[in-house]
């Protein structure tokens, strides 16, 4: 049986050749974020898209597939992620994230009985 909570979900926007000491910047988020204990964080890979700096990344067979844009997810309980921010701070020079107040619905497997 599912059980609901209320959180937030912080999505990051970056591009897969953000970096932070030589590792993708992505990598280093999602190491602290697991760290900090926070409950679920995921790294998605756009084909086409464009942030702060106004320029048009894309995957697509004519143009050059470096710097695709990547959305970096992160839920948790708000208390959780407000704590997580500064190290954000810490890791992105130039960028853009956002937080939503989220309903999280969880499903844990029942036990079987024989």
């Amino acid at each position: 049986m599912p059980s609901t909570s209320h959180g937030l979900k912080l999505t990051i926007y970056a591009k897969d050749d953000d970096v932070w000491n030589h590792q993708p910047l992505y990598h280093e988020i999602i190491r602290r974020a697991r760290k900090a204990g926070l409950s679920t964080a995921t790294v998605h890979r756009g084909i086409e898209g464009y942030g702060t700096d106004g320029i048009i990344h894309t995957s697509r067979l004519l143009s050059l597939s470096h710097s695709l844009p990547l959305t970096i997810t992160i839920i948790d309980t708000e208390k959780h992620i407000r704590h997580f921010l500064p190290q954000l701070s810490e890791l992105i020079h130039e960028g853009t994230a956002t937080l939503q107040n989220i309903e999280i619905i969880t499903y844990t497997p029942t036990p079987q009985h024989d």
